[in-house]
């Protein structure tokens, strides 16, 4: 008796360590939805004003408070991630959307993409300097075309025949990443090298009560990046991936790294080809595979586990789901 005492309490332990709310009986539930955001790997300093702290940690509960919304309400895992990133893409606290950072000839080039599991279409725009929300026209690259990737000029182009609201790169301006550009430039310019920093792409990752599981990623790249530059984030496979019976993947960090790996991806393949779980997958690629700070990823299996791993000092993320779970966390 007191085995079997001893083996239920250590039980009931793990699953509120897991933030799992147990079923009447002492069981775990089963999860019908799940959900993960993230706000960018980077390397937030806990002593930033308690104030920036709570402005942080209050977006990103509201972001995933609209995706619970759409969860518990039966709509779709693409419907949550899109909702989710266009929320965090007007929020200037983020490098997506307003608040996105310069390249080097202080201008903005967004990128976004998305996924759908259940049928592998995807879609992705990189190098866009008018849309307000680069994953809403990722989502019509993907619905309205048979292409995956529109760049450039092309790309602002299709959001203006589709009716997609655009503005002015004014509208994508904040001080604090135009000064930190010029600080940047300022150390290239003694040092004699290019350098390029991120921080604060943003992404979401979604199981839906109907089985289908979707992916999607938004990002201004890195600071001070080379005119035409394109990271991970419009890259499918590398940035985002989603496919049904295996997960769902959202990346941020060092764009190159994550492209040179198709990390996104191969999370998934090694659940499908390597009788591995999201776990030990998501632990591979970034303690294994990429180098200590090159970043993380969030993601969510087709059994609505939720894994966000990162090598980098901080990530800025959040996972619920339908058991009851609703974290946000920035630190380790």
């Amino acid at each position: 008796m007191w085995i079997r005492w001893t083996i239920l309490a250590f039980a009931a332990a793990l699953v509120a360590c897991s933030g799992v709310v147990p079923t009447a009986d002492g069981g775990v539930p089963e999860i019908e939805w799940a959900i993960a955001i993230h706000g960018g790997a980077g390397t937030i300093p806990r002593t930033i004003p308690e104030q920036r702290k709570l402005a942080l940690r209050a977006s990103l509960e509201e972001a995933l408070r609209i995706g619970r919304s759409v969860l518990e309400s039966d709509g779709t895992s693409l419907d949550a991630v899109e909702q989710v990133i266009r929320f965090l893409e007007d929020d200037p606290q983020f490098n997506a959307g307003k608040g996105a950072v310069f390249n080097h000839e202080g201008q903005h080039e967004l990128d976004a993409s998305i996924m759908d599991g259940s049928n592998l279409a995807c879609g992705a725009v990189a190098g866009v300097k008018t849309v307000k929300n680069p994953i809403g026209l990722a989502r019509l690259v993907m619905e309205r075309t048979r292409h995956v990737l529109l760049a450039g000029d092309g790309a602002d182009r299709f959001a203006t025949e589709q009716g997609v609201e655009q503005v002015d790169q004014e509208y994508f301006f904040t001080q604090r990443r135009y000064d930190r550009l010029q600080r940047i430039l300022e150390e290239e310019e003694q040092k004699g090298e290019v350098q390029g920093r991120g921080g604060g792409t943003v992404g979401a990752v979604a199981l839906d009560t109907h089985g289908n599981l979707a992916a999607g990623t938004s990002t201004g790249g890195l600071t001070n990046k080379m005119y035409g530059r394109v990271g991970d984030s419009p890259i499918v496979g590398a940035g985002t991936y989603a496919r049904n019976g295996a997960c769902a993947v959202s990346a941020t960090g060092t764009g190159e790294e994550f492209i040179r790996h198709g990390v996104a991806r191969s999370v998934s393949a090694l659940m499908e080809y390597g009788d591995t779980t999201l776990d030990q997958a998501a632990h591979r690629l970034i303690h294994e595979t990429l180098r200590p700070g090159d970043g993380g990823i969030i993601a969510v299996g087709q059994d609505g586990t939720i894994v966000m791993e990162f090598n980098s000092s901080t990530m800025a993320r959040g996972a619920a789901d339908s058991s009851g779970r609703f974290e946000i966390a920035i630190w380790r």
